[in-house]
């Protein structure tokens, strides 16, 4: 913490009226005055330019993608195009990369957080070393197609739906052909916005080759700091260790399916499994985790989490007064958490219902915003951000578990505890049963999203279908030859980003063995009551939070929870 003074103090002095305005040609001629060279100097006098820089493009960004988000209006989404265009411009100064590579030489005369931060700079720098007219191009196209996710709606039976509409008759529907009338109108989208996608792979590609990349996948796993080959070897232990569970609990699925639409086991297909693209589980036979959250009030899901979040010390109510939590039409159909302006200012925003999956997407949109709360806010601009994307995305499936926990359940969600006794253990196995499914379908993704990278223009369509079969053991439709994985908005709001939602799971799993410890917890960690337990909130505000993006990933993981990032808590809990 003295560092962190330390820094905001050298950062206050190179912000001074002369060095406001003070243009590159006078800083070098003031530098020649002074005679050797002050890096220490030089790096203050560029980092404090460059943070308040970056923080004004960024916040334009932030709020014009909020009012885009929230407004689905072309000219919205033009002047987010905009913003976002003017931050990679900022960031495409050949110029100001060729300085913080310069700076970064001599780091032994930097502090910790001084050459950490500039460390950040350079990997913003280095992915937009691009001529401006390619930036544009990138981002026009990868607008556009956002633009018609969020405005797109499915037409069945002659009527417009939405993503919500649809999957909630798809839960209660049983005849197997309208199933996959459903199942394909969620996939619509697909055949709109494919060509676009795929042009947009093409340009993607030719920007991380100019940058001395194979490709846009390797660019982008390098500058998330990850080596490509460990990744890989992680989700191939990942594979390897779920293989089995995964199996015999898709056997055992697959049975009451198979009992419930009247059909064979060998005769399921995809449409038989509620979510579109396999990544969550159907309710189980046994309990309907819906009966305990239908009842309520769309409302009444918000303000159970803020009644928890409060419980644990992490007040979340000034944070939902500036989010937008229920639907509304023109609006964006899915869930994320924005930073508005790394000061406090965090949003979410929702499409909430009284379903047990929007309860899970509750509290795990607050988890990130609470993580987003509670970063040191006396760090430089650019490293008051998660330590990496897995771990706030591990800390958001942290507490969106807990949808599922049974003490949570009879505590917040008021479930009937005779009741939950009766079907706890099934309860506990649909977790299982999500963790495992989750885990199986970021293989697809993962391999899909490489293999597009590698060659945009082979057979897509199929090459999808085969990882399905291989990974998540479905059928392929015989008759069917279209775009379905472009229905996933990820290849576009979010490109070779999911299988930092996997690394979240991981992380979330050894953050709940830390938690049982300090717990004194005996048993599964799949039972522990987070009820009350400020000491959770106190540690994860302490440990997990406050140091933002100070260490790189790998040391802060194991200072947070004492290893480094491991498969075996994750391994343990869905055995």
């Amino acid at each position: 913490m003295n560092r962190v003074v330390t820094i905001a103090v050298v950062l206050g002095v190179a912000i001074g009226i002369g060095s406001q305005k003070a243009s590159p040609g006078q800083e070098a001629r003031t530098a020649a005055a002074q005679g050797p060279r002050n890096v220490e100097a030089d790096a203050a006098v560029f980092l404090a330019r460059y943070q308040r820089q970056f923080a004004e493009l960024e916040q334009k960004l932030t709020h014009a993608s909020w009012r885009a988000e929230n407004s689905g209006k072309k000219e919205d989404f033009d002047a987010y195009a905009e913003a976002a265009l003017a931050l990679k411009k900022f960031h495409s100064s050949a110029k100001s990369y060729q300085r913080v590579q310069t700076l970064l030489r001599e780091t032994r005369q930097l502090s910790p957080l001084e050459s950490r931060a500039l460390q950040v700079a350079l990997l913003a720098f280095k992915s937009n070393q691009l001529p401006p007219e390619k930036l544009e191009k990138m981002l026009d196209l990868s607008t556009e197609i956002e633009h018609a996710f969020n405005t797109f709606r499915a037409e069945i039976d002659g009527q417009r739906a939405t993503n919500n509409d649809l999957l909630e008759v798809l839960r209660k529907e049983n005849d197997s052909p309208r199933r996959r009338e459903i199942w394909e109108a969620l996939k619509q989208v697909g055949g709109e916005v494919a060509p676009k996608l795929v042009v947009l792979a093409g340009l993607r590609n030719e920007a991380a080759q100019e940058l001395g990349y194979d490709n846009y996948w390797e660019m982008q796993i390098k500058l998330q700091e990850f080596d490509p080959q460990r990744l890989l070897e992680i989700f191939a232990e990942l594979e390897q260790l779920t293989n089995e569970p995964f199996r015999q609990m898709k056997k055992t699925l697959d049975g009451e399916l198979a009992r419930r639409f009247g059909v064979q086991p060998e005769a399921l297909m995809p449409w038989h499994y509620d979510n579109p693209f396999f990544q969550a589980p159907p309710p189980s036979e046994a309990v309907d985790l819906d009966e305990f959250y239908e009842g309520k009030t769309k409302e009444e899901i918000v303000k159970i989490a803020e009644e928890f979040y409060g419980d644990i010390g992490l007040p979340i109510e000034e944070i939902v007064a500036r989010s937008d939590l229920y639907e509304r039409e023109g609006k964006s159909q899915h869930a994320f958490c924005i930073d508005m302006d790394r000061s406090g200012d965090v949003r979410t925003l929702c499409n909430v219902k009284p379903t047990a999956e929007w309860m899970d997407t509750v509290l795990h949109e607050q988890g990130h915003a609470v993580y987003a709360v509670g970063i040191e806010r006396s760090l430089p601009y650019n490293l008051r951000d998660a330590a990496h994307p897995f771990t706030t995305e591990g800390v958001a499936m942290l507490f969106g578990a807990l949808a599922k926990n049974p003490a949570w359940m009879v505590r917040y969600a008021g479930a009937d505890s005779g009741r939950l006794d009766q079907v706890a253990e099934a309860v506990l196995e649909q977790r299982r049963r999500e963790q495992l499914i989750f885990a199986r379908w970021t293989l697809v993704m993962l391999h899909f999203e490489k293999a597009l990278y590698e060659d945009p223009d082979r057979d897509l369509n199929g090459l999808w279908w085969g990882y399905v079969e291989r990974y998540q053991l479905l059928k392929r439709p015989s008759d069917r030859n279209r775009p379905d994985w472009a229905a996933k908005p990820h290849f576009t709001s979010a490109p070779v980003y999911y299988h930092s939602y996997m690394l979240g799971e991981l992380f979330a799993a050894q953050l709940r063995h830390v938690l049982a410890e300090l717990a004194d917890h005996r048993g599964p960690t799949s039972t522990l009551s987070f009820n009350g337990r400020k000491q959770f909130g106190a540690f994860l505000r302490r440990e997990v939070f406050a140091p933002g993006c100070s260490l790189p990933w790998p040391r802060f993981v194991k200072q947070a929870t004492g290893e480094s990032l491991t498969a075996r808590y994750f391994a343990a809990e869905v055995r």
